[in-house]
């Protein structure tokens, strides 16, 4: 039997499968409170991308346009060799696109259309724990009781009980203005040597109320590495990655403060059961890898969409446990394939990446393999909500 009665639901985190959730669930009639740790709910990070099926997520919530609007739109992904000048990564989308975005955009687009439902908002709300069908937070405070709690607190979630494993490679990440380059407008852009170098570029459109093109630049780094980095001084750095790819000078004159460089550091690991009594997980409090694939805020999306379509066919008990047979699968894949091709661009190790450019490369850009790869960067290698996809798959 479906849901029929109005639910009362917390939403621990405004991120974007937070915002994404509340907009859907409030559609369905459900009383929605969103609780956020920061005083104005905002974006951390900078540049992703938002697939083919992420998108689709994006335009049943009504963020879609907006989001269009701000991003960019990517054809490939290149990576080349930089002693060599080699291709070692090529991925095309086809007739498709990739939509390259700003954090920040990404997270306007998806507020905008929760300020459109009638939605709770609570900011300055961190939570520290849960009793039961209650929240609690800092000083003491304690919300509910709840129907449902959804944790979309991200990584840093301390209702989720998952183990992950942290990533011997992580990457500091910056935005800088777009610049008079010869470099295409319509590729994420990676320069490699071996596995324990690796620098790259991405379009990423405009910031809400700004008319400037974006870049988002990236460089890996050791997990550990980011106070030597510091102490080297950015000379040295910048030395570096122009010896690796001069065409990036146009870039890297705009950073002029390590500050400018935010550390990313990354994890594995999934929860077997994404779900418990009176709580559902979704995006990285569910699962988290390293960002090689672009899937992190495409599996946000989709686990929010998947989350809603359960409980708008079946009721709360069988709701849950039907969300997570519904994400099991793709979650499975996306969760392997990166642990398989991370190591192969972030790593120490020799003898991965010349696997990589002389056996796995070549391979990669004949049939089947070719369309295999495209699939499974656009997201779509396995259908995303599984059994509970539309039937005309127009949302998904």
């Amino acid at each position: 039997m479906p849901q029929t009665t109005p639910l009362t639901i917390a939403i621990a985190g405004a991120g974007i499968g937070g915002l994404a959730a509340a907009s859907l669930l409030a559609d369905q009639g459900h009383h929605v409170t969103l609780f956020d740790q920061f005083d104005t709910p905002r974006s951390v990070g900078s540049g992703l991308v938002i697939q083919p099926v992420g998108r689709r997520v994006l335009d049943a919530v009504g963020a879609g346009g907006t989001a269009r609007a701000l991003g960019h739109n990517i054809q490939r992904m290149l990576g080349r060799e930089t002693q060599s000048g080699r291709r070692v990564l090529d991925v095309s989308y086809g007739s498709s696109y990739g939509l390259a975005i700003h954090r920040a955009a990404l997270f306007h687009s998806l507020m905008e259309a929760v300020q459109t439902r009638t939605v709770t908002l609570m900011s300055a709300h961190k939570v520290t724990g849960r009793e039961g069908s209650y929240l609690t937070f800092e000083a003491g405070v304690r919300r509910g009781p709840f129907d449902l709690i959804i944790d979309a607190s991200g990584a840093n979630s301390v209702l989720s009980p998952i183990k992950t494993r942290p990533l011997p490679y992580g990457a500091i990440w910056t935005t800088v203005d777009w610049p008079n380059t010869s470099l295409p407008t319509t590729e994420l852009s990676q320069r490699y040597r071996r596995a324990n170098r690796m620098i790259g570029v991405m379009p990423i459109g405009t910031l809400p109320g700004e008319t400037s093109q974006k870049a988002a630049l990236f460089w890996s780094l050791p997990r550990e590495g980011y106070a030597d980095w510091q102490d080297r001084g950015l000379a040295r750095w910048r030395s570096e990655a122009l010896a690796l790819w001069p065409d990036l000078a146009p870039f890297m004159d705009q950073i002029t403060a390590p500050e400018q460089m935010v550390m990313a550091r990354y994890t594995h690991g999934t929860l077997r059961k994404p779900f418990g009594d009176g709580i559902a997980h979704i995006g990285d409090a569910a699962h988290r890898a390293s960002p090689q694939l672009g899937q992190g805020a495409n599996m946000a999306l989709l686990d929010a969409w998947a989350l809603a379509q359960a409980i708008r066919y079946f009721p709360l008990d069988t709701a849950l446990p039907a969300y997570a047979r519904a994400r099991r699968a793709h979650v499975f894949a996306y969760q392997s394939m990166s642990a398989a091709f991370t190591p192969q661009y972030q790593s120490d190790s020799r003898i991965l990446p010349f696997v990589r450019d002389r056996i796995l490369f070549p391979l990669s850009i004949l049939p089947p393999a070719k369309q295999l790869l495209t699939a499974l960067v656009k997201g779509s290698l396995l259908p995303p909500l599984g059994y509970l996809t539309p039937q005309d798959h127009s949302d998904v």
